[in-house]
């Protein structure tokens, strides 16, 4: 089994009623991205487009080769330990780790360790995965 060529994590919370400076006081961190429900967002082209629900988004350094277990590291070692905070947001809002991972081949793999998932799971995080295959050109 090969290892991805690439992989990019986000710690996502998501919900209607999310204030992201409330959300930035209680885990200590800035977001990388955050929104509110309806707020007007100017995208890279120029337009704009209205929220559908409020975010707040943290986002890890792109590691290459993969290392999914380091970037979990980097982003929950920015954010509050005190797991009583991340129970309150799991409760109010959809609390997600969103991963991309990049293949090589066609048969790639990735381990994430033990401590990893544990970490994950005591804060109430879900384990969000897309992974893009290989393009024939590359």
């Amino acid at each position: 089994m090969g290892s991805f060529k690439s992989s990019r994590a986000c710690l996502r919370v998501i919900g209607d009623s999310l204030v992201p400076d409330e959300i930035t006081a209680a885990l200590g961190a800035t977001p990388t991205k955050a929104q509110t429900l309806g707020e007007v967002l100017r995208l890279a082209n120029g337009r704009e487009r209205v929220a559908r629900c409020g975010s707040w988004r943290l986002e890890a350094a792109e590691a290459s080769p993969e290392d999914t277990n380091a970037q979990v590291l980097e982003l929950l070692s920015q954010l509050s330990l005190d797991l009583s905070v991340w129970r309150d947001i799991a409760a109010r809002f959809r609390l997600d780790l969103f991963c991309g991972w990049f293949m090589n081949d066609g048969n790639d793999g990735v381990v994430l360790a033990p401590e990893t998932l544990l970490a994950l799971g005591e804060r109430g995080i879900a384990l969000s995965l897309d992974i893009y295959a290989p393009y024939a050109d590359e």
